[in-house]
């Protein structure tokens, strides 16, 4: 028998006054009142500890809001999008409705079997986070592969901006050889401006430093005063923005048919580098904000001042001789790009002590040549010119 029920029958029988049970029990004499009343309106029962749980709670999410948060869930992994709970709030709120804290969604998203566990990893607090200070401080880059609809193999090169993340050049190649490298940075170094350092992994399309030499990618940074930092090799996570950056991009192409060819196969990248950019907020910047807000939003970076490089670019088209003319230091020069190449609108790339010609149809490096004041013609130094897709 519960302490009220006894509280109740010593002062209903007689046995004890109203006082004289509040001293006994330890209770309030209002209490007692209220007790007896309850029991005058539905006996020993009523008297019984009630839950002290509100009969409403003000804060409880709505069924409008926990039905928007499961259809939005499926809607964007569908589309191989984030789908996080900081994700949807920020798609509630552009669709007007109360934004449940983050926890609560993943609550909902949990009751609603909506969540896969995944197996534990080693905690982000273990990791030494770092970000470029300002845009074109350093580009990372790197390529990753996927699968046409015939099962043959396409490499996906791509440049990303480490302080904003933003997607500034993603292509398909057959394969990513050195001469695509040159072309792909040169290329949207004409575009974005020249950035201040490179951060990229060892491999042979980006370093030589392990066979004790030096590639046309390294040369060329060299000339233009970039500093060129390679991760430890078997330590990827020094290039974890671009490691991480390949995950949301495959997740996006796994919802999509594969593509039948390299053109298609381009035209799906350069639809993702739109969404990419300036439709998905991305986690790591200030909330609500684009990778394209943030690479607008700080002055750029680039290479020192003090840095004897020298870069300039201009577009020409080859004559019908398979030649184009420069002027140099006040002086003419003709450079040799090959009859096969006549007509062929292109990009010419001088530096300190090169200049590289560039197709601008056919994505192709067509020459290269070493800068020499004291000769007029100046000969096609390029042994094996490297095809690439071209920029977004």
């Amino acid at each position: 028998m519960s302490k009220a029920r006894v509280v109740v029958l010593e002062v209903v029988s007689g046995n004890l006054t109203v006082t004289a049970t509040a001293r006994a029990y330890g209770l309030s004499r209002q209490h007692i009142y209220r007790l007896l009343e309850r029991y005058r309106v539905g006996g020993l029962d009523a008297v019984d500890p009630r839950s002290r749980r509100p009969a409403s709670n003000p804060r409880a999410v709505s069924d409008e809001v926990i039905a928007a948060i499961v259809v939005l869930r499926e809607h964007l992994v569908a589309q191989g999008l984030d789908a996080g709970p900081i994700t949807l709030q920020e798609h509630l709120a552009k669709q007007g409705l109360p934004v449940p804290a983050a926890s609560t969604i993943r609550r909902i998203l949990h009751h609603h079997g909506l969540i896969t566990p995944a197996p534990r990893k080693r905690p982000k607090s273990s990791y030494r986070r770092f970000a470029a200070e300002q845009p074109n401080e350093c580009w990372q880059s790197d390529f990753t592969h996927w699968a046409l609809a015939d099962g043959s193999d396409v490499e996906i090169l791509n440049w990303l901006d480490d302080h904003s993340r933003y997607l500034l050049y993603c292509s398909a190649y057959r394969r990513v050889a050195g001469p695509d490298v040159v072309a792909s940075f040169t290329n949207t170094a004409a575009t974005y401006g020249l950035p201040a350092s490179t951060l990229t992994d060892n491999g042979s399309v980006y370093t030589s430093r392990f066979t004790h030499g030096h590639n046309d990618f390294e040369r060329l940074l060299a000339s233009l005063g970039i500093t060129q930092k390679n991760g430890h090799p078997g330590h990827p996570q020094t290039q974890g923005k671009i490691e991480r950056f390949h995950q949301t991009l495959k997740r996006w192409l796994a919802c999509r048919p594969r593509p039948a060819t390299l053109t298609a196969m381009q035209t799906l990248l350069n639809n993702f580098a739109v969404i990419y950019n300036t439709e998905r907020t991305h986690r790591a910047l200030p909330a609500g904000t684009t990778p394209a807000q943030a690479y607008r939003a700080r002055p750029k970076a680039g290479p020192p001042h003090t840095a004897t490089g020298h870069f300039r670019i201009r577009y020409d088209t080859v004559d019908q001789f398979g030649k184009l003319t420069l002027r140099h230091g006040s002086r003419l020069h003709h450079l040799g790009v090959g009859r096969t190449h006549a007509h062929t609108p292109v990009l010419i790339l001088v530096t300190t002590n090169t200049v590289s010609i560039i197709s601008k149809t056919g994505h192709q490096l067509l020459s290269s040549h070493h800068i020499d004041a004291d000769k007029n013609y100046w000969r096609n130094q390029t042994k094996n010119p490297g095809r690439w897709p071209g920029n977004l």
